[in-house]
C-alpha cells in the first residue's frame, strides 16, 4: 500500500436483507443470502491487514416484531476494526429489496448526517448491489470519496432472463422495479473508480450490455470462503460438540424424509426464488426413475417456520416445490428441511459427500455461486448450470459438470454420471479438496482487492460532472447564511458591494445559499448581473427545488425532488383552479414540475374561495401567496422555510445556526421558529404580523443594508450569536 499517515477507513454499503454479526439467518428471504454472507466475511478478513483501521458495514435499520431485534441495534460491533451501522430509512418494517427504492435518498440523507459526526470521511467506500451502488454514487458525487462497486447480480441480464422464461414484462416491473433498478445500475457504472467482479464472463456477457460500460474499470476477484468452516469430509480430526450436535440434528431431520438412508444425497441449497429454477431440479428429479432409485433429494430452501407468513415470491416457489413434490410423488425420496443457522451447512455439506452424493446448482442464471466453492471445499462434486461464474469454478477446479439446465433431463443425466462412475465421483471430490485454495481463500482476495484500493488512490481522477468542493465544504459548515434575492439583496447598489464583500470574506465554517421565488436559471441571472457573490446552495421555484454549487454549474438536488414529491398531484390542481376567472395561470417558465403558479387577477378576497376548491378536493398542498397577487402552489412537503430545515437535518447545522432574511410573504415560513430571522426595512405588509416574535429582527435599513444589519445584530460573523431581540 502507499504511504498514509493512518490506516484506511472503509465503509461497505449492503443495504438489503438482515446483516448481523453472527449466525446469519442464510436463507430466511430471498434477500439474505450469498451477498449478506460474502459482505460480513469479507469485512472480517480485509480486518486483519494492518492497514486497515476501521471498516463500517452500513445497512438498514429494522425495529420489527417479525425479526430478531440485533437488527433495531444502530451500532453493532464484529470485532475491533469492524462495526455494523444502522440507517433508518423507509420507516422500521422489514421490507424486500425492491420496495426501497423510493427510500434510498433518505438513506443518503442520514448517511451524510452520520458522516458528519466521524472526525473524517472514509477513505473508500464499496457498494454491494444496486441500491447500496446508487446510495455510493450520491456520496462520491458530494464528497469524491473513491467508490468501488459489486453487482452481485444485475437488473438486464435478469430482466432478458425473466423474458426468456416467459414472464411478462409488466410482471416483471411490479414483482422487481427492474426499470428503476436498471437506472440506478447504469449511474452506478459511470461513478464508481471500480467495478469488481467474480469472473471475466460477468464483465462482457453482463455488464457489457449497460450503456455506460466501459472496460478499463472492471477488475475480476473471485469470491471465497473460510477454510476453517468448510473442510474435506474426510479430513481426519475430532468434532467439537457443537459439531456434533449439529451433525446429529441435520441426521434426525433428513431421517424424517427418508425411507432408505442409505442412498447418496442430491444436495441443493438455494434462496426460494424463480430464477433459481428448484421447479427444474425436482423435474429432472421426478421424471427419472433411475435417479429415484440411486439416491434422494435435499433442498434446502431457505428459512421458514410456516410458509403462509412468507413474502409472496418465496411462498409461491415452496408452494410449487410441493405439488411438483406430490405430482412426482417424491414422498420418501425427497426433503425440504427448514434450516435454522448458517453453522450447519458445512455439515450439510460434508453429509451430502460422506453419502457419495451430488451438489446440484441449477439456476437459471449465476452470477456466481459461492454454494459450489463451499461444496468444493467439502468434497462433493457437483452439477451446475452452464452460465457466469459457474464455468470459471469449473475450469478452475474440476470438480464437476456444466450443464444447460434449462432441460431438466439434462439435469439428471449429469447427476447419473456422477453416481455412476465411482473413479468419477473421487477425482471430482479430490480436485475440489486440493484446488480451492489456490483460487478461492480470503488471503488471496483481500491483498488483490488493497492492490486495486491502492492503484485506485494513485491514479485516481475527479469524477466528472460532481459537486465535490461543495459537499465537502457543507461538512466543515457550522452555520449558514440564506437570503431572498428580489428587494432583499437587490434594490440598493451600494448595499450589494457591501454585503458582497461581507460574504467573501466570512469564516470557512459559514455557508450562503439563496432561497427565491425565481427559477434556478433566473436566479443565476440575476446574480451574474449585479455581480454577486455565487452562492453554494440555491432553494429556487419558491422551495421546490434545491441546487447545489457544481463547479460553474448548479446541480440538481434528486434528494430534496424525492422528499417532496409524496401526494402531489399537479394536473388534478391545475383541473380545479384553471376553471376559475380570478386566476390567471402564470407563464410556461414559471411552472416547475413541484410548482404550479398563479396570478391574482381579482380581489384578495377570492383567495378563499380557491383555499377551499383545494380542502374540499382534499387535495395536499401547500399554497404561499406573495405580495398579494403572486400564487404558488407546491407540494405539502416544500417550501422555502421547510427546504432550510432539510438543508440544517442533511447537514447536521443547528436551526439556531442559520440566518435567514427576506421581504415578503412568500418568506415567512423561512423567518419563523428557531432560525435566526432577519426582515429588511422594506418588507411588504404581509410579514408585519411577525413583529414581536423571538428570534426575528425587523432592520431599519432597506434591502442588503438590511441584511448586514440584521447580521450585526446576532453577532453572526462571531463565535456566539444573539438569539433575541432584547
Amino acid at each position: 500500500m502507499s504511504e498514509r499517515k493512518r490506516g484506511l477507513y472503509v465503509q461497505l454499503y449492503n443495504i438489503h436483507g438482515l446483516l448481523k454479526s453472527n449466525d446469519l439467518e442464510l436463507g430466511r428471504d430471498i434477500d439474505t443470502g450469498g451477498q449478506t454472507k460474502y459482505v460480513l466475511e469479507f469485512a472480517k478478513s480485509l480486518s486483519e491487514w494492518d492497514s486497515i483501521e476501521k471498516i463500517e458495514i452500513m445497512t438498514r435499520y429494522i425495529a420489527d416484531k417479525s425479526v430478531s431485534e440485533i437488527y433495531s441495534q444502530k451500532i453493532e460491533k464484529v470485532n475491533d476494526k469492524v462495526d455494523i451501522i444502522r440507517i433508518r430509512c423507509g420507516g422500521t418494517k422489514y421490507i424486500r429489496k425492491e420496495m426501497l427504492w423510493d427510500y434510498l435518498e433518505e438513506f443518503v440523507d442520514k448517511t451524510i448526517k452520520y458522516l458528519k459526526t466521524q472526525e473524517r470521511l472514509p477513505d473508500l467506500i464499496h457498494s454491494h448491489y444496486a441500491d447500496a451502488g446508487y446510495v455510493c454514487t450520491q456520496l462520491t458525487r458530494f464528497f469524491g470519496i473513491p467508490f468501488i462497486h459489486t453487482g452481485h447480480s444485475l437488473g438486464r441480464p435478469k430482466k432478458d432472463s425473466l423474458l426468456n422464461n416467459n414472464f411478462s414484462i409488466e410482471e416483471i416491473e411490479k414483482r422487481y422495479n427492474i426499470s428503476k433498478r436498471i437506472k440506478a445500475e447504469e449511474l452506478t457504472i459511470f461513478y464508481a473508480d471500480k467495478i469488481i467482479t467474480s469472473t471475466n464472463a460477468e464483465i462482457k456477457n453482463q455488464y457489457g450490455i449497460y450503456e455506460n460500460f466501459s472496460e478499463e474499470k472492471f477488475s475480476v476477484i473471485p469470491p471465497s470462503i473460510s477454510l476453517e468452516k468448510f473442510y474435506a469430509f474426510n479430513l481426519k480430526r475430532e468434532w467439537t460438540p457443537d459439531e456434533k450436535v449439529i451433525r446429529f440434528s441435520l441426521q434426525e431431520e433428513l431421517w424424517r424424509f427418508f425411507t432408505n438412508l442409505n442412498k447418496p444425497i442430491i444436495l441443493a441449497l438455494c434462496r426460494p426464488e424463480k430464477v433459481k429454477n428448484i421447479g427444474g431440479l425436482i423435474q429432472a428429479y421426478g421424471e427419472s426413475k433411475e435417479l429415484q432409485e440411486k439416491a434422494n433429494l435435499a433442498i434446502y430452501a431457505g428459512i421458514r417456520k410456516d410458509i403462509k407468513e412468507m413474502p409472496d415470491l418465496a411462498r409461491e416457489v415452496l408452494t410449487d416445490m410441493l405439488l411438483l413434490m406430490d405430482k412426482y410423488n417424491l414422498y420418501g425420496k425427497m426433503a425440504i428441511p427448514k434450516t435454522n443457522f448458517e453453522n450447519e451447512i458445512p455439515e450439510l455439506y460434508r453429509l451430502a459427500a460422506e453419502s457419495s452424493g451430488v451438489f446440484v446448482n441449477s439456476a437459471f442464471t449465476e452470477n456466481f455461486g459461492i454454494t459450489l466453492i463451499e461444496s468444493a471445499a467439502s468434497g462433493l462434486p457437483i452439477v451446475a448450470t452452464d452460465d457466469g461464474g459457474p464455468r470459471d469454478i469449473v475450469k478452475n477446479l474440476n470438480n464437476g459438470i456444466l450443464v444447460d439446465v434449462k432441460e431438466p433431463k439434462n439435469i439428471s443425466d449429469a447427476i447419473l454420471k456422477i453416481l455412476d462412475d465411482n473413479n468419477l465421483w473421487k477425482k471430482y471430490s479430490q480436485n475440489g479438496v486440493s484446488t480451492v485454495e489456490k483460487y478461492y481463500s480470503w488471503k488471496a482476495h483481500t491483498n488483490m482487492y488493497l492492490e486495486f484500493v491502492n492503484n485506485i488512490f494513485e491514479k485516481r481522477k475527479i469524477v466528472p460532472k460532481t459537486f465535490i468542493e461543495t459537499g465537502r465544504k457543507f461538512l466543515n459548515y457550522k452555520k449558514l447564511i440564506i437570503l431572498d434575492i428580489d428587494e432583499t439583496i437587490t434594490g440598493n447598489e451600494k448595499a450589494i458591494e457591501s454585503l458582497k464583500n461581507l460574504l467573501i470574506n466570512k469564516s470557512a465554517n459559514i455557508g450562503f445559499g439563496v432561497a427565491t421565488g425565481r427559477t434556478i436559471e433566473s436566479a443565476i441571472k440575476i446574480l451574474k448581473e449585479i455581480k454577486f457573490v455565487m452562492p453554494d446552495v440555491i432553494i429556487s421555484s419558491v422551495g421546490s427545488e434545491i441546487y447545489y454549487k457544481s463547479g460553474d454549474e448548479y446541480e440538481y438536488s434528486t434528494s430534496w425532488a424525492a422528499h417532496i414529491q409524496s401526494s402531489w398531484k399537479p394536473r388534478k390542481i391545475r383541473e380545479l383552479l384553471d376553471r376559475l376567472s380570478f386566476l390567471e395561470l402564470q407563464p410556461k417558465e414559471n411552472q416547475r414540475e413541484f410548482k404550479v403558479s398563479y396570478n391574482l387577477i381579482g380581489k384578495k378576497d377570492d383567495i378563499k374561495k380557491a383555499v377551499d376548491l383545494i380542502r374540499v378536493n382534499k387535495i395536499k398542498t401547500n399554497l404561499i401567496i406573495s405580495h398579494d397577487v403572486y400564487i404558488d402552489l407546491l407540494p405539502f412537503r416544500a417550501s422555502k422555510g421547510r427546504a432550510i430545515r432539510y438543508l440544517s437535518y442533511r447537514w447536521n447545522i443547528p436551526l439556531d445556526s442559520i440566518l435567514v432574511g427576506g421581504d415578503s410573504g412568500n418568506d415567512e415560513d423561512m423567518l419563523t421558529g428557531e432560525l435566526l430571522g432577519v426582515v429588511v426595512g422594506n418588507h411588504t405588509k404581509e410579514l408585519d404580523k411577525l413583529k414581536g416574535r423571538r428570534r426575528i429582527y425587523f432592520a431599519e435599513n432597506k434591502n442588503a443594508a438590511g441584511i448586514i444589519e440584521g447580521i450585526e445584530y446576532y453577532k453572526f460573523m462571531e463565535n456566539k450569536e444573539r438569539l433575541d431581540n432584547e
